[in-house]
């Protein structure tokens, strides 16, 4: 059994948490396939809001977490607002306006302004590797991208939500991160998805409609997103965010466009070309060199300093 030292475990941890989300993260592309021939945008996120906020609600309960202090809501609510609930409705129609390809293309900016809100915002480090990896997975997700890119075309409405879809992913990650600061992983991750939830509320005379005369492999896998991609990846996601920068993580994302590949292939027989291979390629070659360090870096000591709760935060103000 390997040996791991103190100093090291957290950062295992929050490369596991991580892991989870991206796997995750990837198999929703699948799932929201499926759900949404018989779901419209805002009824598909809706469902897959409530469903999330109710598991993480009784996980919640269970642990006796309460409310989050004042001083994280700020940055929870902006999450929520933008990050569970505009982003989903937008990026889930967009998707029905222009193909997989071109919408991975667009949302896979999101990353890029990540790092530069972050930078910008969070007073964030752009070390070298961390944007070298970055470009090496960009190039991958514009392989990636065109590679499967269909003859449906792209509407300029299509791409415009697309695009609204990634500012509001980076908007809300750099919203998050300053809560995380005050509050818990479930607690920043339960009450962003409620405030989503609420959001989508407009949505719920859709989504009782849609719901009586859905099939039941569609009413299943809005559920699952609800479930695992949502309560389950989120909270990862603000687990792992909590212990590294907001553009490394943002960098990681850059692993979903591969797995989906992977996945499409395994649960949907679409065997991917030659480009679409060397483009998740690259998307996983840049997510390991903007994770990896340089041997200065890894010979100086590991310093892991996770903040209380209850602890100030210099940044919170400047969200």
């Amino acid at each position: 059994m390997m040996n791991v030292s103190p100093a090291r475990r957290p950062e295992l941890l929050a490369a596991g948490a991580a892991t989870v989300t991206v796997v995750l993260w990837a198999s929703a592309f699948v799932s929201i396939r499926s759900a949404g021939a018989a779901y419209s945008p805002g009824a598909l996120a809706l469902g897959r809001l409530l469903s999330g906020a109710l598991v993480l609600g009784v996980i919640c309960l269970l642990r006796r977490e309460g409310l989050p202090p004042r001083a994280a809501w700020r940055g929870i609510a902006i999450s929520g607002v933008l990050w569970f609930g505009f982003y989903m409705v937008a990026l889930n129609w967009g998707e029905q306006q222009v193909d997989a390809g071109t919408a991975a293309l667009v949302v896979n900016v999101g990353p890029i302004l990540i790092a530069l809100l972050g930078a910008r915002l969070l007073g964030d480090a752009m070390p070298p590797r961390l944007l070298a990896g970055m470009a090496v997975s960009f190039a991958g997700a514009v392989t990636v991208g065109l590679s499967m890119s269909g003859e449906g075309g792209a509407s300029v409405l299509g791409v415009v939500l697309c695009l609204l879809a990634a500012g509001a992913y980076a908007a809300g990650v750099v919203a998050q991160k300053p809560a995380l600061g005050r509050a818990s992983a479930l607690q920043v991750t339960t009450f962003g998805c409620l405030t989503g939830a609420v959001l989508c509320l407009p949505f719920a005379g859709q989504l009782a409609g849609q719901a009586a005369d859905a099939p039941l492999p569609a009413t299943l896998n809005m559920v699952y997103l609800g479930v695992f991609p949502t309560a389950l990846a989120f909270t990862t996601w603000a687990y792992a965010l909590a212990r590294t920068t907001a553009a490394r993580m943002g960098a990681t994302t850059y692993a979903v466009p591969a797995l989906v590949v992977l996945m499409s292939w395994l649960a949907l027989d679409e065997v991917p070309g030659a480009l679409t291979l060397v483009g998740g390629a690259l998307c996983l070659a840049g997510v390991a060199v903007s994770r990896s360090r340089s041997r200065r870096a890894a010979a100086a000591p590991r310093v892991v300093a996770e903040r209380r709760p209850e602890e100030p935060t210099r940044i919170q103000d400047r969200i």
